[in-house]
């Protein structure tokens, strides 16, 4: 499985939040990863519909976590951006393949996927949130 850029930029953004621990905007993300605000603020709005960061207008406003970073899943975050993330649609859906009704591939994987969601659901956001040497040494994008 290969994550879509939308959801690569959701976990930046989450990272980003939890390695600073103070509210920041799509401006800051965007410059520092080298992303159109534009793109971030689509992120934005999708994990604060999600319940994972706050928006907050007006001045002194910005983004911010909506959960601890022990709280926040790898896995509820991909699952929630990614939506479908079958390896091929017969994992999901019957009748799309000639060889369906007796091919093996599809149990294996049907099971590979819940291992990898099942992984990616022990790893919290604390667990990959960069320290904040790390953050200052990445050079902001012209």
């Amino acid at each position: 499985m290969q994550l879509t850029t939308h959801t690569d930029y959701a976990l930046r953004t989450l990272m980003y939040l939890a390695a600073t621990g103070r509210r920041g905007t799509v401006a800051d993300v965007a410059q520092l990863y080298g992303i159109s605000a534009n793109h971030i603020a689509k992120v934005v709005n999708q994990l604060a519909r999600r319940g994972y960061v706050r928006s907050i207008r007006g001045i002194g406003g910005g983004i911010e976590l909506a959960k601890r970073p022990d709280e926040i899943r790898l896995g509820e975050i991909v699952e929630a951006l990614e939506g479908n993330m079958h390896l091929l649609d017969c994992v999901a859906t019957d009748d799309v393949c000639a060889i369906q009704s007796f091919c093996a591939l599809k149990g294996v994987l049907a099971k590979a996927e819940r291992v990898q969601l099942e992984y990616l659901n022990t790893v919290t956001l604390a667990d990959v949130v960069p320290g904040k040497r790390q953050l200052g040494r990445i050079r902001p994008a012209s």
